[in-house]
């Protein structure tokens, strides 16, 4: 979104930055400037100055400076638009945007005031769980038998659902409200209707965004009942593969302590914080995604992640560390810390102390150790073979790490390893590439002379067809017989005209042919089945989108389209998204697409899923087909070429087979 810089000028001229520094940081007054701690570091003397003259913040001990937008994208973690709109709405601007129509700069305001009012609700209902809990001594004494204070408590607005159904009826004069349906805090019975609470005699987590606005509840049983965790539904407000259990709670602290903790709970978060670990946060009962990343490096350059010993959290770790090699920079720091199997961190801590979970933290496998480690595993390295197979299993975790110093020195661990030197390796992939590449195969063109058989042309004496012919009958349905001689058609048997063909006292007629339709090309179908099904973008990866996105002319801009829709504001149905179309460049293509021949696919939806796995496994193959052609005519200036073309090759090699395996 383009934002005109005369706006942004407009808007620094019309804010304070005091007032909003003032809002995070208590300041006093110092001679000119005010003066307090700074939130980017731990201090115990101010060096944090705001200049109200200036409209400026510094920070003399840790060199942090900026206006007022640097300090809600620095301290908020805001990226740059969302920090803009922020100081917007509180001077009540609206934000100029030169590059999306009316239409769907109206829609992005109702969006808006849609998220609001959700975010509203929820705020509401976590203030009526927060009263609850006041009198629930069954959720009082659980928390007390975990250690957690009222002071924590309170930090993170614990709360508490009552038993009954109809629960929030008191605090929502309106229950049959459709918005409290959309909210998830309210379930709608698919056999009689009937509304009830989603959340029942369960300990209240609210789940903030980095604004602190509520957007979900995650909710936890006291005894063995299952679900033990259950979590707000996905709304346009809540997409629990993007947010972090929290976060809003842990800013502060992961400047103060330079990391990230990350757990695998509510109650890990809660715990942690409560024994001095306010940096922990935790994904919302699904693996670790690059969006979970990015959020986290907006405020600190190291993460680590903290899993059990079993199998279970080795599985997670590996998940992570896919998440986490595209993210890798040279100037961050990812560490994978493992847990006896009998403990999680809050027993350890407990057990051991905080000195031994900090040394456990300060010993966590870095990720290129974690890398080797996974890509080691079932090798026997003292073989040939099995130093083969370790530097076949790395190079595709290899290939996803952003060009540095960190991967090349990888690259040479790996080559070390399997005893090669790094040009050998690089040398090696590149021949086995180079062989392996796929020749085009083309048909043989035919032959200028050949002729088309004496069969496919008309009979030449067509126009003295016996009586029985049909006039009008079709040219191209008659023809002689190589031969045949004279005149087939009128060839008489017995004393009577033979047909040429059909049975004895039939005429053939042949049904008239329209225009052939068109095929359906893995693009329509992929679009089809986001269309009808938007919540499966959320299994789909950067590659994924990656691939979409530069697929064709004509279907690229509403992939593109459809991925801001669901980064936007979550899944959403054909019918709302066909409103949400209306002025789009895309608008003609989906219409075309979910009216047309197999509009809007039917089956069951795991079906369905299979299938748009697949159609995109085919797209990527072609889209990683393009890459190494690209690669290929670079190979003589770029000496990266090279290196894109193998990883291309192999990543194209390996969907093939995932393709030929699951036809």
């Amino acid at each position: 979104m383009s934002i005109p810089q005369s706006f942004i000028q407009e808007l620094l001229s019309r804010v304070d930055v005091v007032d909003i520094v003032g809002r995070y940081v208590q300041l006093k007054k110092g001679g000119a400037n005010f003066m307090g701690l700074c939130p980017f570091h731990g201090e115990k003397s101010p060096s944090f100055t705001v200049s109200p003259s200036k409209q400026f913040f510094h920070c003399f001990g840790c060199g942090k400076n900026g206006n007022a937008i640097g300090f809600l994208m620095e301290h908020a973690g805001m990226g740059f638009v969302e920090a803009v709109q922020e100081l917007a709405n509180q001077c009540g601007l609206q934000v100029p945007q030169d590059d999306i129509s009316p239409a769907e700069r109206q829609r992005q305001a109702q969006q808006k005031q849609k998220a609001e009012s959700l975010s509203d609700l929820l705020e509401k209902a976590g203030e009526s769980y927060c009263k609850h809990l006041r009198g629930a001594p069954k959720a009082i004494e659980y928390l007390k038998k975990r250690g957690v204070s009222g002071e924590v408590c309170k930090r993170f607005g614990l709360g508490y659902a009552p038993a009954g159904w109809h629960g929030l009826a008191s605090v929502f004069p309106e229950y049959d409200s459709p918005q409290l349906e959309e909210a998830g805090l309210v379930i709608v019975s698919e056999e009689d209707n009937r509304r009830y609470d989603r959340f029942r005699d369960r300990l209240m987590f609210p789940i903030r965004n980095v604004k602190g606005e509520c957007i979900g509840f995650g909710g936890r049983v006291f005894g063995d009942e299952k679900p033990k965790y259950l979590n707000s539904p996905e709304t346009p407000v809540f997409h629990k593969g993007r947010e972090l259990y929290g976060l809003f709670e842990a800013r502060t602290a992961l400047r103060d302590m330079g990391y990230a903790l990350v757990t695998e709970g509510y109650m890990d978060v809660v715990a942690l914080a409560q024994l001095g670990f306010a940096n922990a946060v935790a994904t919302l009962g699904t693996a670790c995604t690059p969006e979970h990343l990015q959020k986290l490096f907006r405020f600190t350059e190291a993460v680590v992640f903290s899993f059990d010993g079993d199998g279970a959290g080795r599985r997670a770790a590996r998940k992570a560390l896919d998440a986490a090699l595209p993210l890798a920079t040279d100037t961050r720091s990812i560490k994978f810390l493992f847990l006896p199997s009998e403990h999680d961190p809050d027993t350890f801590i407990r057990e051991f102390g905080t000195d031994a979970f900090a040394r456990y933290v300060g010993d966590a496998t870095p990720l290129s150790r974690f890398l080797i480690e996974a890509a080691s595993e079932g090798c026997d390295l003292g073989q040939t073979e099995g130093r083969a197979r370790m530097a076949s299993n790395a190079r595709p975790l290899w290939s996803l790490l952003p060009d540095g110093a960190l991967k090349r020195q990888l690259l040479s661990e790996i080559a070390t390893l399997a005893q090669l030197n790094s040009q050998d390796l690089t040398d090696i992939w590149a021949q086995e590439t180079a062989r392996t590449a796929p020749i085009a195969r083309r048909a043989p063109a035919a032959p200028v002379h050949q002729q088309a058989p004496d069969w496919d042309a008309p009979p030449s004496n067509w126009d003295n067809a016996p009586d029985w012919a049909e006039p009008s009958a079709p040219a191209q349905h008659a023809y002689q017989p190589q031969g045949s001689g004279g005149n087939w058609a009128g060839r008489k048997e017995f004393g009577r005209p033979r047909k040429p063909w059909g049975k004895k006292g039939e005429d053939w007629n042949p049904p008239q042919l329209g225009p052939r339709p068109t095929p359906v090309s893995r693009e329509d179908q992929a679009a089809r089945l986001l269309m009808c099904h938007m919540e499966f973008m959320e299994e789909m990866t950067h590659e994924d989108f990656d691939a979409l996105a530069r697929c064709n002319e004509s279907h690229a801009p509403l992939f593109r389209w459809l991925e801001a829709q669901f980064t936007e504001s979550g899944p959403r149905s054909w019918a709302l998204l066909r409103e949400q179309l209306q002025g789009a460049a895309c608008e003609p293509l989906a219409s075309k697409l979910m009216n047309g021949a197999h509009a809007q696919p039917e089956g069951e939806v795991d079906e369905l899923r299979k299938e748009l796995r697949g159609t995109l496994n085919l797209i990527l193959v072609d889209h990683l087909k393009r890459e190494e052609g690209k690669a290929l005519k670079e190979i003589a200036t770029d000496p990266t070429a090279a290196r894109r073309y193998i990883e291309f090759q192999e990543r194209r090699k390996k969907l093939s087979v995932i393709i030929s395996t699951t036809s």
